[in-house]
């Protein structure tokens, strides 16, 4: 009996790693830890700390909780074939209406929180409408809402607007237990958006659409309503990232979201993670290695005082890097 259970035990644990080795997202965690040895030598030779630290990866896991939650969305709307370049004036509406509404009064933040939910759905809802019901291309109609939002932001507000209260804060400060409960918001939207596409319907229609509009169309699949619903996830996450950083600064300017470049800095995220900018391939956990990444070689060139200039030079030659890795096993899978 003893020798089944083992024996049972030992072929569960075999397909378990069968199936980790053979994810589409090993290889870029294993890139990731290269990369975060190989950055923790230099810096430890350098004499400038160390990554090696308890201390060190809290801050770099800190840093990448905006940008994480956004990236998800992001994800969605590139499996589906899409794109959103409207993300980062949407983080600034989330954070500037938020901030407006609550005016630091605890018994606004309900009604603040469910606003600004109800704005990054409708964004998105309006970009999914203009790509599929206008036909206009989803980098053309996401570059134009981001104008629009832009003028009403730079219209309506010229500096901090409002302060949310310090209950809000917690979002951003918080502890529940030992651990914090930004990366538990993160953790949330991580694992929400990997049910959605690995284990519901809709999660198979945006790899189907993805792949194959036309094709996914002929099966019954009705491509425009996931493509809208893409796009409202998108949005929503980066609403949601708005209401992150307004906790974390107590207040929300126009700038904050096109300052840190959210919407580009999201796309390279997912594309490094390995999901494809056509669609239809990719998922959740190689979007949060290639975020954790982003902030692991930015973490080493600000402690290594690299030029900043340098810094984007080095971060555009690992982008081509991964999409050329990416594409050149594509063609070899392919043959």
């Amino acid at each position: 009996m003893i020798a089944l259970i083992l024996t049972q035990a030992r072929t569960k644990l075999g397909h378990f790693g069968h199936r980790v080795l053979t994810a589409a997202s090993t290889p870029i965690f294993i890139v990731l830890g290269v990369i975060y040895l190989l950055a923790s030598v230099v810096i430890s030779v350098a004499n400038q700390g160390t990554l090696l630290s308890l201390d060190a990866l809290d801050t770099i896991m800190s840093r990448s909780v905006g940008l994480g939650i956004v990236a998800m969305g992001q994800t969605v709307a590139l499996v589906v074939g899409s794109i959103d370049l409207s993300v980062a004036y949407l983080i600034s509406v989330g954070a500037v209406y938020s901030s407006a509404i609550m005016q630091n009064d605890p018994n606004r933040m309900v009604i603040g929180v469910l606003a600004v939910l109800a704005i990054g759905a409708l964004v998105g809802l309006a970009n999914g409408l203009v790509i599929t019901k206008l036909r206009v291309n989803a980098f053309v109609a996401t570059l134009g809402m981001s104008f629009i939002l832009s003028g009403v932001l730079n219209a309506s507000f010229q500096n901090y607007s409002g302060a949310v209260p310090d209950q809000f804060q917690t979002l951003a400060y918080g502890y529940i237990g030992p651990v914090r409960v930004p990366f538990i918001l993160l953790a949330a939207v991580v694992l929400g958006v990997w049910i959605l596409l690995r284990y519901t319907t809709l999660g198979h229609h945006l790899y189907a659409v993805g792949g194959n509009e036309e094709a996914a169309r002929l099966s019954g699949i009705r491509s425009h309503r996931v493509i809208i619903t893409a796009h409202v996830i998108c949005s929503i996450t980066a609403v949601l990232t708005g209401l992150y950083l307004a906790a974390r600064i107590k207040a929300g300017a126009p700038w904050i979201g096109p300052d840190s470049h959210y919407d580009l800095e999201s796309i390279a995220a997912v594309v490094v993670g390995g999901t494809a900018l056509s669609g239809g391939r990719g998922g959740v956990w190689g979007t949060v290695a290639g975020v954790m990444i982003l902030f692991v070689l930015d973490t080493s060139f600000n402690s290594l005082q690299v030029n900043e200039f340098l810094q984007n030079v080095a971060r555009g030659l690992i982008i081509i890097g991964a999409v050329a890795a990416y594409t050149y096993r594509e063609h070899r899978r392919r043959r």
